[in-house]
């Protein structure tokens, strides 16, 4: 599944603005067009997809949960 195949309702493009590193989990904060999102997502997962501050990424929104793309 592409990226695009994703409800585009769903999805914001931003740049992350802030990331607090946690042991296990670390919190994502995104500034986007509809305002700041955050997401909480692993460590290992931070550092697989070399998130850093300023990285432009979508955050995909489901009712309980925002998961995170790098572009």
């Amino acid at each position: 599944m592409t990226i695009k195949a994703i409800n585009v309702r769903n999805q914001f493009k931003g740049t992350i603005k802030e990331i607090v590193l946690g042991d296990v989990l670390s919190e994502i904060d995104v500034q986007t067009a509809s305002g700041i999102v955050t997401s909480v997502i692993t460590t290992r997962s931070v550092k697989e997809l070399e998130l850093d501050v300023g990285s432009e990424v979508i955050a995909f929104v489901k009712s309980t949960e925002v998961s995170i793309a790098k572009l």
